[in-house]
């Protein structure tokens, strides 16, 4: 009964994780620049750093990514529709025909819609 049970728990694990790496349909809903360390010009001096955070939104998530390389610091347009696959804590996904590699650095459930849910009339 136990390793069966171990059994359900590995193969659920399994499918989340599977289902990770399958491609996604998001939107970039907004964009903000955030802090994200400091470079010294002196001895005395330094200089706060700032990256570019977006929020992409999934039918069910939103998450929080921050861009990992220096090369890809172009601004990306809001609203516009990205397919993504997720592996681990890293975002991939093409835009205007550039890949981009980004940081999640946070994810939460996407808000509900403001409309209400459609009933069946009987």
């Amino acid at each position: 009964m136990k390793s069966q049970r171990l059994m359900m728990a590995f193969l659920l694990l399994c499918a989340i994780a599977a289902a990770k790496d399958t491609p996604m349909q998001g939107t970039i809903v907004s964009e903000n620049s955030v802090p994200c360390g400091s470079q010294a010009e002196g001895k005395k001096k330094t200089t706060e750093l700032m990256c570019q955070e977006y929020v992409i939104r999934t039918d069910s998530t939103e998450y929080h990514v921050r861009q990992e390389k220096e090369a890809h610091k172009a601004l990306l347009p809001v609203n516009a529709a990205v397919e993504l696959t997720l592996k681990k804590d890293k975002m991939k996904f093409n835009l205007n025909g550039k890949e981009y590699e980004m940081l999640v650095v946070s994810e939460s459930a996407a808000p509900s819609s403001a409309t209400p849910p459609a009933t069946s009339k009987p």
